[in-house]
């Protein structure tokens, strides 16, 4: 069992550390606003994978697996909310581009929403999570426990993952920061951090069970 239990934690490590729609969130939300507000960003994804880890035990999440209808509302709500941040980011790399900051100002502007929120919503709002978690951890389930109980563990480990993942990562975006409050880099992240999170929006639109 515990080899089992090592070799589904493996599992759950490489897929947390593949590049998403959570890091393009994260790093926007870090570059734009600071490690705080990039750190409870990673408390909302965290939070939305606790969710949908929650309905996966329940067996709600395997109803809207099964469900094209309710799949295709899900990822058309998720891409929209992608899509609607990464033009939010390009808006605001135009902002910087045309402000004349005074002496000593970087032309910063914190965005707007609660951090936690951004986060938990990106996640709920993906139902690949909800495909993942029905399809793929019953198959990395311990065998010397009951389905229930072995999904409840591989959910808790897959969120501490993604905790300390992103968190690391905004802690290393924080300390590049004097790097990043350059205004010609500001704009640039902005950029392609809005056209990565509209792209990842097109993807989870296009996207099929």
């Amino acid at each position: 069992m515990l080899v089992q239990f090592l070799a589904a934690t493996g599992v759950l490590a490489v897929l947390t550390m593949v590049p998403g729609p959570d890091m393009a969130v994260v790093t926007k939300r870090a570059i734009t606003s600071g490690w705080k507000d990039g750190l409870r960003t990673v408390g909302g994804i965290t939070a939305g994978l606790l969710v949908w880890g929650t309905l996966t035990v329940v067996g709600l999440a395997a109803v809207l697996a099964a469900s094209a209808t309710a799949y295709t509302v899900v990822k058309l709500a998720g891409a929209v909310y992608l899509a609607v941040l990464g033009i939010q980011a390009l808006m605001q790399s135009r902002r910087r581009g045309s402000a004349t900051p005074a002496a000593g100002a970087t032309g910063a502007s914190a965005p707007s929403g609660n951090p936690w929120r951004t986060g938990l919503l990106s996640n709920v709002l993906n139902p690949k999570i909800a495909v993942f978690y029905t399809g793929l951890l019953p198959t990395l389930a311990p065998s010397g426990l009951s389905p229930h109980l072995g999904m409840t563990l591989l959910v808790l480990v897959h969120a501490a993952l993604t905790l300390v993942w992103l968190g690391s990562y905004v802690l290393v975006l924080a300390r590049a920061r004097a790097f990043f409050e350059q205004p010609a880099v500001r704009r640039a992240m902005d950029r392609v951090t809005g056209v990565v999170l509209i792209g990842f929006g097109i993807k989870v639109a296009t996207s099929q069970p």
